[in-house]
């Protein structure tokens, strides 16, 4: 009770609520890596997933290179990123610290956006890819009117996961200078500070579970009821490869 009580009392602090190490600028930098690392990953992710999903091409290639994606582990990634951002940071006047960070979390959130893209679409029903053809649909109306539409609770999914770990992980660039929530951690590491240091791995913690709640409705909003898979616990998206294969009467034709 005394913890939770100098947790309280830590965020009730009017000190710890304004200047360039306040929550609301912590906060908003946070959010401001995440969102654009997670833009930067779809911008390249998406598009390859699509592509290797419609097509078939580059499968294996492509996958093999995302699943070496998830084993290295971010914190590697930011250290060998580091040497490379001090260089390009030079030359562009960019943040060292952010330049890194961003590299590590586009990185990281490839992975399951690319699998989760090629997934969706090779759930499809080929018999619905064939009936969609057969009516005089080319390969992008096949892509955009057929096997978005079906495949978007695996591919939104995939979104979901991406920006739940960027948000997450995001708190590394703090050690080596980044800004964000992750700061409070290493400070209250530094200091030997035990309510700083939770409260800032309490809303790390906030921040991807809103960033989960949130992805939730947005599937519930733009994926057709008669698409959403209902999970165990009776509300969420299956994982990727327990998906079963949409019955025919739920083609957006």
């Amino acid at each position: 009770m005394e913890g939770l009580s100098a947790l309280w009392a830590w965020f009730l602090d009017p000190a710890h609520w304004s200047g360039s190490d306040g929550i609301p600028n912590r906060v908003a930098e946070h959010l401001v890596i995440s969102l654009v690392a997670v833009a930067i990953a779809i911008a390249i992710a998406l598009p390859a997933g699509l592509y290797i999903g419609h097509t078939g091409r580059g499968a294996f290639a492509a996958i093999s290179l995302a699943n070496i994606g998830r084993a290295v582990p971010s914190y590697a990634v930011l250290v060998i990123a580091f040497p490379v951002s001090i260089v390009i940071a030079r030359i562009s006047g960019s943040d060292i610290a952010i330049f890194a960070t961003l590299v590590a979390m586009v990185l990281l959130a490839i992975p399951p956006i690319v699998t989760n893209t090629f997934i969706g679409l090779r759930e499809v029903d080929r018999d619905l890819v064939e009936t969609a053809r057969g009516m005089g649909m080319r390969g992008v109306q096949v892509l955009g009117r057929v096997e978005i539409p079906i495949g978007s609770p695996v591919l939104l999914a995939g979104l979901r996961t991406a920006s739940v770990q960027v948000v997450a992980t995001a708190t590394l660039g703090a050690v080596i200078g980044g800004g964000g929530l992750g700061r409070y951690i290493i400070q209250g590491i530094a200091r030997n500070d035990d309510e700083r240091l939770v409260a800032g791995a309490v809303m790390v913690a906030l921040l991807a579970i809103a960033t989960e709640l949130g992805f939730g409705a947005l599937q519930r909003r733009f994926v057709s009821p008669g698409l959403a898979i209902q999970g165990p616990a009776g509300g969420a998206f299956k994982e990727v490869g327990q998906v079963p294969r949409p019955a025919g009467d739920a083609t957006p034709l």
